[in-house]
Order: C-alpha cells, then sequence, then structure tokens
C-alpha cells in the first residue's frame, strides 16, 4: 500500500497498470517518480494505488531521482513520463544516468497505437520518439499489439540491472495500457556476470607481484567492490586514488585512501613515482585526468567490465575484463603475500595530508562549512551536490565519503540536477539526514522540485550557496577572458520562496554561524533550507576554475 492509499486496490483490473506493478515487485522497486499525464494515466493510478509514487514537478527531475535512488538502493530506479515533450524532457536526465551506469527503468507513454508513425499532428506526438530514447539509453523497446509487454518489461528491468548498467526505456502507447495485460512465465534473475581469463588474471597478478611502489585508482565499477578493493590495497600497501564516481569504494579516512586528488599537484607526484598503476572501472575523465595529460606509467593494469574501455585512454600493459568484486578477488587469491617498497604506504598518506592541507587553504572559511557537515552527518547520510563551486572545489573531494552509495553528483557535469538526486537518495534512506549542496545558479533550473520537497517531506537539508549567479563560469571568464557574460544572474529571495513552501528556512552569512544553523536544521527531522551568503562571506582565497582548456590562456 502507499503511504496515501485510499482504498482497496482492484486485483482484478488487469490492464496495463496492474502489469507495472506486478514486474515491479518482482524487482523489489516500491518507489515510482514522474509526472502524470493523459499518456500515462494507467500506469501512475496503478502505482499511486500499490506502491509509492513521488510526483514530481519535471520529467528530467523523475529520472535524477529514479536514477539517485538506484545508486543508493543497488536496485532499480523508476521513472514514469508523458510522450512527446514530456519524454524530451527525460532525455538530459537520460543522459545523466548513462554517465552514472544507474539502473533506470524509464516507462514513458506514447500516442495511441494505431496512429504510431503516420505523423497526423496527434496530441503529444513526437517525430521518431524511439530514435531521441534510443540514443540516450542502453536499450529501448515499444509495446505494440499483441506484444508480450510483460516479458518486455521484464527484460527490460534486467537489463538496466545487468553490467555495464545504465538507463532502459520503455514507450507503451496509451490504448495498450488500457488493455488488458496477461503475465505469462516466471521472471528472469539479473545474470552474474561472466568468469574472469584465467590468462588475464595471471598475467595480471604477475605485475601486481613485481610492483613495489603499487598505486590504484577506483572508478566507479569499484563501487560495488569495497571489501575485496580494501583487501587488495592493504596486502599490496597500495595508496588508493579515485574518480568522482568511485569516492567511498575505500572509506577516505582510511590510511591508504588519498581520494579525488588524481590531478592535484600530490596525487601527480604518486602518480610519477609509483612503479604500476592498478585502474578499477574508471573512465578517465577529461577533467579528472588533466584533459589525459597525468602521468601515467607503462605499467598499466586495467580491470574493467567492459572491453572497449581497455586501453581507451591509457595504454594497458595488462588487462582483466570482469566486473571488479569477483576479479579483484581473484587477485587476491593469486596474489599470495606482498612487501611494498619501504615507505611507500607513508608516501601516500604524506601525499593525502598534502593535497587535503592545500585545498583547505584554497578555500579558506568554507573549510569550517565542510568539516562542520562531515562532522555532524552520520556516516551513512547521502551527500547529493549540485554542479556549482562548493561541490567542485571542495565538496567532490575534501567532504569525506565513507560509502559508495552515499555519493551522489552529476557525473556527467550537468547543472541543476543536484535536488531531484538528493530527493530520490533521501526517500532511499529515510532514517538519517541526506545533504543537497546546491548554487543559486543551478537551483534555479528546477526550483519547482522544492515542491516536491515540500510535499514528500523527506529529512535533507538543502544548503544553498548564493553568489549571484554561475560562480563557476563567472571565475573562467575572470580568469581567462577578461569580460562577463550571461553568468551574472537574479536570483530569488530564498527565504520567501521557503515560506512560500512552508519549509524552515536559515541564511549564514558568516561561515562561524554555519554549525549552529546545521544543528537546527538536523532537529527538524524534515525539509529545510540553508542560504549560505557567499557575497557576505566571500570568495574563497584561490577562485575555482573548472580543468577545461582554454585556447590561448
Amino acid at each position: 500500500m502507499s503511504h496515501h492509499d485510499e482504498g482497496p486496490r482492484n486485483e482484478s483490473h488487469g490492464d496495463g497498470g496492474d502489469l507495472l506493478v506486478t514486474v515491479l515487485r518482482e524487482q523489489h522497486a516500491e518507489v515510482v517518480f514522474g509526472v502524470v499525464s493523459v499518456h500515462n494515466m494507467p500506469l501512475v493510478e496503478a502505482v499511486d494505488r500499490a506502491l509509492r509514487f513521488v510526483p514530481v514537478r519535471h520529467e528530467a527531475a523523475a529520472v535524477n531521482a529514479a536514477d539517485a535512488h538506484a545508486r543508493v538502493t543497488g536496485g532499480l530506479g523508476v521513472a514514469l513520463t508523458s510522450t512527446g515533450t514530456g519524454c524530451g524532457n527525460a532525455a538530459g536526465s537520460l543522459i545523466e544516468a548513462q554517465s552514472g551506469g544507474a539502473s533506470v527503468l524509464h516507462v514513458t507513454g506514447q500516442i495511441d497505437s494505431r496512429y504510431l508513425g503516420l505523423g497526423r499532428g496527434v496530441i503529444h506526438e513526437t517525430h521518431d520518439q524511439t530514435g531521441l530514447l534510443r540514443a540516450v539509453s542502453r536499450h529501448t523497446a515499444t509495446v505494440r499489439p499483441g506484444a508480450d509487454a510483460g516479458a518486455l518489461l521484464r527484460y527490460a528491468a534486467v537489463r538496466a540491472r545487468t553490467p555495464p548498467r545504465g538507463p532502459v526505456s520503455v514507450e507503451w502507447p496509451i490504448d495498450l495500457q488500457y488493455a488488458r495485460q496477461p503475465l505469462t512465465g516466471p521472471a528472469a534473475p539479473v545474470a552474474a556476470p561472466p568468469d574472469a581469463d584465467p590468462e588475464q588474471l595471471a598475467a595480471a597478478a604477475a605485475l601486481l607481484a613485481d610492483s613495489r611502489r603499487p598505486l590504484i585508482w577506483a572508478g566507479g565499477g569499484a563501487r560495488e567492490a569495497a571489501g575485496p578493493l580494501r583487501a587488495l590495497a592493504e596486502r599490496l600497501g597500495a595508496p588508493v586514488l579515485t574518480s568522482n564516481a568511485g569516492r567511498g569504494s575505500l572509506p577516505e579516512d582510511h590510511p591508504l585512501a588519498v581520494g579525488n586528488f588524481a590531478a592535484s599537484p600530490a596525487g601527480r607526484e604518486l602518480l610519477a613515482s609509483c612503479d604500476l598503476l592498478l585502474s578499477v572501472g574508471t573512465h578517465f575523465r577529461s577533467n579528472e585526468t588533466a584533459d589525459y595529460g597525468l602521468p601515467v606509467p607503462a605499467r598499466h593494469v586495467q580491470i574493467d567490465i567492459d572491453p572497449r574501455a581497455v586501453g581507451r585512454v591509457f595504454p594497458a600493459a595488462a588487462a582483466v575484463v570482469g566486473a571488479a568484486a569477483p576479479v579483484l578477488t581473484a587477485l587476491l587469491t593469486a596474489l599470495g603475500e606482498h612487501t611494498a617498497e619501504e615507505g611507500w604506504r607513508a608516501r601516500g598518506a604524506a601525499a593525502a595530508t598534502r593535497a587535503r592541507s592545500e585545498l583547505r587553504t584554497a578555500i579558506g572559511p568554507y573549510a569550517l562549512i565542510c568539516d562542520t557537515l562531515r562532522d555532524r552527518l552520520p556516516p551513512e547520510s547521502v551527500i547529493a551536490r549540485d554542479v556549482t563551486i562548493a561541490s567542485s572545489q571542495w565538496g567532490n573531494r575534501l567532504l569525506e565519503i565513507h560509502h559508495p552509495s552515499t555519493n551522489l553528483f552529476p557525473l556527467g557535469g550537468g547543472i541543476g540536477q543536484g535536488l531531484a538526486m538528493g530527493i530520490g537518495g533521501a526517500l532511499a534512506r529515510p532514517g538519517v539526514p541526506t545533504l543537497v549542496i546546491a548554487g543559486d545558479g543551478g537551483l534555479a533550473v528546477h526550483l519547482g522540485e522544492l515542491g516536491t520537497l515540500a510535499q514528500e517531506r523527506p529529512w535533507l537539508v538543502l544548503c544553498v550557496f548564493n553568489d549571484g549567479g554561475y560562480g563557476v563560469l563567472r571565475n573562467m571568464q575572470d580568469a581567462h577572458r577578461g569580460r562577463r557574460s550571461a553568468v551574472d544572474l537574479t536570483t530569488p529571495d530564498f527565504a520567501a520562496l521557503a515560506a512560500a513552501y512552508g519549509l524552515p528556512f536559515q541564511r549564514v552569512t558568516d561561515a562561524g554561524d554555519f554549525p549552529a544553523a546545521l544543528d537546527k536544521s538536523l532537529a527538524t527531522r524534515g525539509p529545510c533550507v540553508i542560504e549560505i551568503d557567499v557575497t557576505a562571506i566571500g570568495p574563497t582565497p584561490v577562485p575555482f576554475t573548472p580543468p577545461v582548456p582554454i585556447p590561448g590562456s
């Protein structure tokens, strides 16, 4: 039953909505995010009767929230949208779900099946919606007359959860949603990944055994391999760098954790000094590798579930294709005892200390805000960060992550997704507070989701860093262009905005006042807003500029 169920469910209804509910229950998916429409009403009504339907205010937010829910739970996130414009609104967030490898089932309405492809101008019709979805999804399917919709939905759900994971979109014509839908046969389980090649494992293990200054780089593919990653790092005595996606795969308070600092001076020195790099499930994104300019050693052992990733960015001396957890476990078995060069662990710890110290100096008073957040939030709290200076400069590095399921960030770099991701994460983990770090510019993209926040009332603290515009781009223009364009924005009165939605609100104009403001907000055990007035506190001592190359600069 949903938390707002108004009556008994009609078990004999048997339309597409009931079929969808049955498939979602098989996948243990109890929360669905979406926007109701004339082209998805049977699906929404059935979900609202039987599960929990969260009515977000924009289709992009539905996918963002489903994406975050999947990342936090490790299960299937579900988004329901309408056809045409509604489906198009979801496309950008499907790109993010692709970037993050999130298991998202996106079910979108479609016009009446008898009009598909005729171009008659049926309301909500769009040209080649399937092609649009194919470009932004791992897999796309359309329910057609006479098709086994149950089998199609089951396959879509399993495909979304099968590594390499990603969003799967299903189009469902409205007439076929209303039709009776039989469900035949048992549900298919998510297939286990194939075993790694023994020869690949042996070659990788031999290189690891011969190393004396090994270094590990853990990416998003290591999120579900925290145990064997930690054991292998400790066996090797290897410091661990991470990508943004891989944060928390080794808890960032572990002695071997360097963290998301590969491109920092300290991280570069480790990369230049190591005699072997073991990379685990990382894309080596341009913004995390100084536009692919980091000094990666020739002895590079790469683990990735996608064979196309091997050597795609940096050459690999050995590679193992497979899921991180079983591959790392097999390497532990094959490796035996290992002794790193004396002092190598200490060099890793020194690099971590140096990187953090230099960043603390660069952000000045904001270090107190960072420290307070980590001190007050439980280790299992979800930390969602939109693309803004507070996230890009220190939230993505200095604010420690202790478990990968708590780490939410738009890996594709799109602004404005943080609040919806935070809502999805908060509903996945209601027993502890969720943090959202957003800027005023990013929050403006989806201000409507404040309505979702007020309506669903998760335990969520929204920290809005207000600098009156797009601070990251402003700094970039100041540093490289000599003129500001389109970066200074009119922003709302956040106190009045919060009051309009009945959300508790506080404004911080001095970093020293932030601890008390956070304590008061957390005590509400519900949604609340803290505005950090960046103009009053002042900019960071070292302005943050994104790692994007500017010709001639």
